[in-house]
């Protein structure tokens, strides 16, 4: 597999040894992969997590560090949620290492700087991305910078800091996180080992589609339900699809039915209007804080994803949040609120679009629900 950056705005290409995070036109980066080939028959059977998928992923053929920095992740369960939903089916990605999807991404990523000779890396999060980013750092043995808000879950930060990394509590807005982050990638700081910037992270979250694949014999549930803030899973599904279709391994993508909360939901107000790009919105508070982007940089790329897939956003109640947490935990699934959240807009659609839906429908459980409180 031959892998080049392209820019998602102007189509510039560049050689991804420069360690770029973004083109010189301000663009985002996406990766340009040819001779790319897999099959069922690719699958290492013996692999216990999403290296089994390795002929998939972006690694020269001869790279295995990969062995001392995975940790297992991956090959989570897929259960029924309950008797009164009968083709809902759960996936429990909170049974991660570090108790949240966002080890998919931040494998790839770290496993792909240490192909690339990287000493340092930075990211910015609300919690869960940091997390993976650090621990995984750690066993790579590359230094990292964690910027996260300061209003950050207690538990999150602690979490981070002690998986080695150093933790920089950034006062305002989530984007302004993000912003200070970024300001330290352009001043030569680090590697952008970003969940929004690094078109890497998608390649690690690209596994939950094939897993379920694998696990579901082929049979992909009709609609996927994924909670969307700055994308990271939702995008990476989405090029799981497209793949699998691509290879001739399905002959339809499956519908996407973000959720976003209802008090951070620019994606949502720019879908509903039919716009091709999300304009900023003010975050008046949620308790769903994994989905809490008000200036999401993908949004464009979001829209696209859910439009060709002929899907929708829905939102969240956020007095409803509370109420489905505990409904979740009584049949067993301690989550976070964000997941939550997924649960809420999901139970409210349903009772209105049940009859149209028809099929599977399956909801990823993304963070554990311990690392919230």
């Amino acid at each position: 597999m031959s892998i080049k950056y392209v820019c998602n705005e102007c189509g510039q290409k560049y050689d991804i040894k420069t360690l770029l995070f973004k083109c010189n036109c301000g663009g985002l980066l996406n990766l340009n992969k040819t001779d790319f080939k897999f099959s069922m028959e690719d699958i290492i059977k013996n692999k216990w997590s999403l290296f089994r998928y390795l002929k998939a992923l972006p690694f020269d053929n001869k790279f295995n560090m990969w062995t001392d920095i995975t940790m297992g992740e991956g090959l989570t369960p897929i259960v029924p949620l309950d008797k009164n939903y009968p083709n809902l089916l759960v996936k429990m990605e909170y049974l991660m290492p570090t108790l949240s999807f966002k080890d998919r991404g931040a494998v790839i990523v770290i496993a792909k700087a240490k192909e690339l000779g990287v000493k340092k890396v930075i990211q910015d999060s609300s919690g869960n991305a940091g997390t993976s980013i650090a621990a995984y750092a750690n066993r790579a043995g590359i230094e990292c910078d964690i910027y996260v808000p300061e209003n950050t879950s207690p538990k999150k930060v602690k979490q981070i800091s002690a998986h080695g990394a150093k933790v920089h509590l950034i006062k305002g807005t989530r984007e302004d996180t993000a912003q200070a982050a970024l300001n330290a990638v352009e001043k030569g700081e680090g590697f952008y080992a970003s969940h929004v910037y690094n078109p890497f992270f998608y390649e690690g979250t690209k596994t939950y589609v094939y897993e379920v694949f694998e696990q579901l014999d082929g049979n992909l549930p009709e609609v996927f339900i994924i909670p969307v803030g700055n994308g990271t899973l939702l995008l990476g599904a989405y090029y799981g699809f497209k793949e699998l279709l691509q290879l001739g391994l399905i002959k339809k993508i499956p519908r996407i039915i973000a959720v976003q909360a209802q008090n951070c939901a620019p994606i949502y107000k720019a879908f509903k209007i039919g716009k091709d790009n999300v304009d900023k919105v003010t975050n008046t508070g949620t308790l769903a804080e994994g989905i809490a982007i008000a200036e999401p940089k993908r949004g464009a790329q979001i829209l696209e994803a859910i439009r060709e897939t002929e899907g929708e956003i829905i939102t969240a109640h956020e007095d409803k949040i509370f109420e489905t947490r505990t409904y979740l935990a009584q049949r067993g699934f301690y989550v976070e609120p964000t997941t939550a959240a997924t649960f809420a807009a999901f139970f409210d659609f349903y009772e209105e679009n049940k009859s149209k839906l028809g099929g599977k429908v399956i909801i990823p459980l993304c963070g554990a629900g311990l690392k919230a409180d």
